[in-house]
């Protein structure tokens, strides 16, 4: 069950990091998966040592979906330099 979570959780992630990035983004939906359960993981962790913000009372974690989605968006900025794609917004 934690490994459907994780993609589960990585896809919406993923999915929320590639609507705040401006433009389109040329990119597969596994990557999209990836790169939210890498952005969420990294996020979550950030959040937790930088702040000690441990989510004592349950629920969803926002402060911790929130950085997740900036990680996320900063990893899909990076990724789609690497790759050199453009969106179809970039073209030049």
């Amino acid at each position: 069950m934690t490994i459907i979570s994780a993609v589960i959780g990585g896809l919406i992630i993923g999915a929320l990091a590639r609507l705040v990035m401006p433009g389109n983004q040329n990119m597969s939906i596994l990557m999209t998966i990836i790169i939210g359960i890498i952005g969420s993981a990294l996020g979550s962790w950030l959040v937790s040592t930088l702040f000690n913000y441990d989510n004592a009372n349950g629920g969803i974690n926002w402060i911790g979906v929130a950085a997740g989605v900036a990680v996320a968006a900063v990893l899909i900025a990076i990724y789609m330099s690497v790759t050199g794609r453009r969106g179809a917004g970039t073209r030049v």
